[in-house]
C-alpha cells in the first residue's frame, strides 16, 4: 500500500472554476489550498494537472526510501562464520570445522551449560542416592551438583573420575571427604564409528572376557585407580568427559566401563547424561542395553543391570 502523501502545495496555481447565475465573479482565481463557497457555487478541479503531481511524488519518496535502506544494509557489520561440526557414528562423517575466533571459549560454555543437570534431572539422581544410601558411588564426570550426591551418600564411598585439573583443583578447595581422581582419556569423539565396530567383532570386548584391568579391547578403561575395580558399584553415572566436539575425549569407553563393571557386581544402576547426543544414545543402546531402561529425565537415562559376568553378550535382543 503507498504510503500517504503529505499536504503539497502546488507552485503553478491552477483556475478554479465556480458558476454562479448571471453573477461577475462567474470565474476567480483561487489557491488549491483554500476553499471558498458562496451559496451554491461548486468546484472543479483539473485531475489532469493533479495526477502527475501526485506520481512525481511518491516516486521521489520511493526512491529516497530505498536509498535509505541501501545504505543501512552496506553499513551494518558481517555475520559471523558459521560452525559445520559433523558429529555421528557414520563412516562417512567428517569434521569440517571452520575456524572462528573465539570458538573454543564458546564451545566450552556450550559443553558446561549441557553437563549441568536440569533440576528435574537432578532430582531423579538424588532420589536414586536417597533411596539407596549408603553405597557406593562412581560417578565419570565432576560437576558442583555431584557433590550434593556425595552428602546424600552419607556413610557410603562416592568416587568422582575428572579430566580438567583445573575443575579438580575447584573442586577439591570445596569437600575434603569426597574422592576425586584425575583421569586420562585419549580416545577422540570422532573415533566413536571405529570403535563400535571393533567392539562387536572383538571377543576381548564381551562382557565375559575377564577382568577389567586387563582387559586388551580399546574400548576398555584400564588406567583407572585400583579401588575403582576392586569396589562393587551400586550406581554408576557417566558425565564425563566432555565429548563435545570431535577432537575432544569422548565418552565410548566410559560407557562401555560402566557396562563392563555393572555386569561385574549385583544390580547396579548406570545413569547416562546428555543422550540428545549420538555417541552417548547409541552406545547406551549397545552397553547398557534399552530392555535395562528404567526412568529417564530430560537428557538423563537410568539403567538397572543385573550382574552376570559370564554372558558373552551384553543384550539379549
Amino acid at each position: 500500500m503507498p504510503p500517504e502523501v503529505p499536504h503539497y502545495r502546488s507552485f503553478a496555481t491552477p483556475l478554479v472554476k465556480f458558476s454562479a447565475p448571471s453573477s461577475p465573479e462567474a470565474y476567480i482565481t483561487l489557491p488549491i489550498g483554500r476553499k471558498y463557497f458562496r451559496g451554491k457555487k461548486t468546484m472543479k478541479i483539473s485531475a489532469r494537472k493533479i495526477i502527475p503531481l501526485l506520481v512525481f511524488i511518491l516516486s521521489t519518496i520511493s526512491i529516497l526510501r530505498l536509498l535509505r535502506l541501501a545504505t543501512t544494509t552496506s553499513s551494518a557489520p558481517p555475520l559471523p562464520a558459521l560452525q559445520h561440526t559433523c558429529y555421528s557414528l557414520s563412516p562417512k562423517c567428517t569434521n569440517v570445522s571452520s575456524h572462528v575466533p573465539g570458538s573454543q571459549t564458546t564451545q566450552q560454555k556450550t559443553y558446561a551449560n549441557s553437563t549441568t543437570l536440569m533440576k528435574k534431572e537432578f532430582k531423579l539422581l538424588s532420589n536414586l542416592i536417597r533411596h539407596k544410601a549408603p553405597c557406593n558411588l562412581l560417578i565419570f564426570g565432576l560437576e558442583p551438583q555431584y557433590l550434593k550426591l556425595s552428602s546424600i551418600n552419607s556413610g557410603g564411598i562416592t568416587v568422582l573420575l575428572e579430566d580438567n585439573p583445573d575443575r579438580i583443583s575447584a573442586i577439591r578447595a570445596k569437600s575434603n571427604s569426597t574422592q576425586i581422581y584425575k583421569v586420562d582419556y585419549h580416545i577422540p569423539a570422532k573415533k566413536a564409528y571405529k570403535l563400535l565396530k571393533h567392539a562387536r567383532k572383538s571377543p576381548a570386548c564381551a562382557p565375559s572376557a575377564g577382568r577389567l584391568q586387563n582387559s586388551t579391547c580399546k574400548l576398555a578403561l584400564t588406567n583407572l585407580p585400583q579401588e575403582v575395580y576392586k569396589q562393587k558399584w551400586d550406581v554408576v553415572v557417566v558425565d564425563g568427559p566432555s565429548g563435545h566436539s570431535p577432537e575432544a575425549p569422548g565418552r565410548m569407553a566410559a560407557i562401555y566401563t560402566a557396562g563392563i563393571i555393572a555386569r561385574a557386581g549385583n544390580t547396579t544402576d548406570v545413569v547416562v547424561h546428555d543422550v540428545d547426543r549420538t555417541i552417548e544414545k547409541w552406545f547406551s543402546w549397545e552397553f547398557l542395553c534399552d530392555e535395562n531402561l528404567v526412568s529417564s529425565k530430560g537428557k538423563l537415562w537410568n539403567f538397572r543391570i543385573t550382574g552376570n559376568s559370564n554372558s558373552t553378550r551384553f543384550c539379549t535382543d
